[in-house]
């Protein structure tokens, strides 16, 4: 039931962001302008510049894509719902000062696409933050869609998608997708005829004034029979002048062929004399609501083509008619047309050229994830394979740590050997006890059914090294086991891999077996680097050795993020990386080597949890921590092995 819910939580909350993303995304401009009516909401409209809070439209509307992706896709499980929580608590609150003081009537979440008043909004965000503290809470119960491996491929590719070829292209030319109430299509002459006869209308302040004698011409314009020409250029000072020679061309072919032409602005009577000093221009320019030419087309400036009062094409001031184009009548000309990229054409290429992809993509490594199971499975199932299974030995293996005095040290392994000689286990049993306890606990216990083993031992082989246990002093106790390489030293002693190497040289030269642990901290998780980590650590201490001392080699896989904190890896993560370790063991020893190697696993391993984990293919036992300071804790891990 947990699984389902914080499922359906990490659906819901995909979807919305990527739908949200996306329609922000496709409008960059329109993102833009209401990051700006919350500024200057707060009183701090006139300190941030008009690049910033473009660049934050882009980055904002990308980012909110890139963690729908994430969320949906399961990549990077534990960073993402951290995140998605942060936001929604952020967001939740703004939503909710929103709703309260009004400052700015519409908050712009899902764009020109769906307008939410602010009590909506805030109710949306309540929902929606419950539903991120759910994914927060169990994010691995998210299971992935796509092998770790591959996830950067899906990360990547989606982020170049949406800032690419959705923000900066849409920037660039115009929105792929017109929400807009003057979108191509759009009856201006029927909208504002409904407005007149006083019925709802999208079109309450669209007014065309003449700047000459202040005459309301728009029913004038929008009643014009043919075609007319728009040129929208909200703030003449802050036009884009790198297109002037192009838009006087279509003037000059307007008014050769007869078509009215109007140039509508905000812009004071100054601007636009510096405006015509400044181009030549000769059209004739009328006064326009600014907000209203911002909505019509985000382009400053931008070009519309009417006709018989309907829009039939927009232009960004990037993308004008070529010369070419304007040869002929309008009438005879494909730009005298409505375009023929319709909006199913659009969404046929979204799903062509983005989930298309993502789907076979997915597709083909589920196949593949599909196929290397089923070859490990007909692999261990395989009779031919029977001898080669039984030669890797199934541990599972106690580190003591700093615990208990030497009498309750001998009491715990007294009751130990007496419980396991009872009921004998199905598997190799270690215990790796404090130094003081080795050679009281040896003398009675049966080493063929519990073997014993030192927590460390030292890099140097005799001499003035004053606290330090040598490698031939563990073997002395009596002892056969040394763990070496634990994250523990690694971190508060500052164990090196050269430190390490010489560790295991000394322990293999007085014949004690080591069990070398390697594994990632959890910044290294998050960041992916697992696989870099242990393939280093084993590089630098015993890939050294001979294949023959090799084989001599325990592995203990230990996620040092999951070491005391209660956390566990999933069975899948941890067979994932357990596969990936005796892959490069095969690379460096061979596929023989790496298939007799015994890698166990060491984080937060219970009874509750050990079967699952020990069924997994390439997880041979366990490394056990707190749970073999009791004696009935541990004997319920190595009875796992039973099961």
């Amino acid at each position: 039931m947990k699984k389902v819910a914080v499922n359906i939580a990490r659906l819901v909350l995909a979807v919305t962001l990527i739908l949200s993303g996306f329609v922000k995304a496709v409008d960059p401009l329109g993102t833009q302008y209401k990051i700006q009516d919350y500024l200057t909401a707060m009183g701090l409209g006139n300190f941030v510049p008009d690049f910033l809070t473009l660049s934050a439209s882009v980055l904002l509307s990308g980012a909110e894509f890139m963690l729908g992706i994430c969320l949906l896709f399961a990549i990077r499980r534990r960073l993402v719902s951290k995140i998605v929580l942060a936001i929604m608590v952020t967001m939740t609150l703004l939503t909710l000062w929103l709703a309260w003081t009004d400052p700015i009537h519409d908050c712009g979440c899902f764009g020109d696409a769906l307008v939410l008043t602010n009590w909506q909004t805030f109710w949306k965000n309540v929902i929606l933050l419950a539903l991120a503290v759910i994914v927060w809470r169990w994010p691995l119960e998210m299971p992935r869609l796509i092998s770790e491996s591959n996830q950067w491929i899906v990360f990547n590719y989606s982020g170049v998608f949406i800032l690419l070829f959705v923000a900066l292209r849409s920037l660039y030319t115009l929105p792929q997708f017109d929400f807009r109430p003057y979108h191509i299509g759009a009856d201006l002459r029927e909208g504002w005829q409904k407005m007149m006869d006083g019925e709802d209308s999208p079109y309450t302040d669209f007014f065309i004034e003449t700047v000459d004698e202040g005459e309301d011409i728009t029913e004038q314009v929008l009643n014009s029979e043919g075609y007319t020409f728009l040129l929208i250029a909200p703030h003449l000072e802050q036009a884009d002048d790198s297109q002037l020679d192009e838009l006087n061309r279509i003037y000059d072919y307007s008014s050769e062929q007869g078509y009215p032409f109007y140039c509508l602005t905000a812009s004071s009577e100054k601007a636009i004399t510096r405006w015509q000093d400044m181009t030549g221009a000769e059209y004739p320019f009328c006064q326009t609501d600014d907000i209203t030419l911002k909505t019509v087309i985000r382009s400053n400036p931008g070009l519309v083509l009417l006709k018989d009062g309907k829009v039939i094409r927009k232009w960004s001031h990037n993308a004008l008619p070529e010369e070419e184009e304007l040869t002929e009548r309008l009438e005879d000309s494909g730009l005298g047309k409505m375009p023929s990229n319709s909006v199913p054409t659009k969404i046929l290429w979204l799903l062509t050229w983005f989930v298309l992809p993502l789907v076979l993509l997915t597709i083909a490594d589920r196949l593949w994830a599909w196929s290397k199971w089923l070859r490990k499975k007909n692999k261990k199932y395989n009779p031919l394979n029977k001898e080669k299974r039984i030669m890797r030995k199934k541990i599972v293996a106690g580190n003591w740590k700093m615990n208990m005095n030497l009498q309750d040290g001998i009491a715990l392994a007294k009751e130990l050997n007496e419980t396991l000689k009872a009921d004998k286990p199905n598997c190799g049993v270690v215990i790796c006890t404090p130094f003081i306890h080795l050679a009281s606990i040896a003398q009675f216990l049966d080493q063929d059914i519990i073997g014993l083993g030192a927590e460390n031992c030292a890099d140097k082989e005799k001499g003035a090294f004053t606290g330090e246990v040598s490698a031939e002093m563990v073997k002395s106790t009596g002892a056969q086991y040394v763990i070496l390489g634990h994250s523990e030293r690694r971190e508060y002693y500052k164990e090196t891999p050269e430190i390490l190497k010489e560790k295991v040289l000394l322990a293999q030269k007085n014949d004690l077996k080591v069990i070398f642990c390697i594994g990632e901290s959890l910044e290294e998780r998050e960041a992916g680097k697992q696989n870099e980590v242990v393939k280093a650590e084993l590089e630098g201490s015993v890939f050294n050795l001979s294949e023959e001392d090799f084989r001599k080699i325990v592995i203990a896989y230990e996620p040092i993020w999951a070491i005391g904190t209660g956390k566990t890896a999933t069975a899948e993560q941890a067979e994932e990386i357990h596969a990936y370790i005796r892959s490069i063991i095969a690379e460096k020893y061979g596929q023989a080597v790496a298939d007799d190697t015994t890698i166990l696993y060491g984080g937060s391993c219970k009874a509750s949890n050990a079967p699952e984990l020990f069924a997994k293919p390439d997880i041979d036992g366990g490394l056990i921590g707190g749970a073999s300071l009791k004696a009935a804790d541990f004997k319920g891990i190595i009875d796992a092995w039973k099961k």
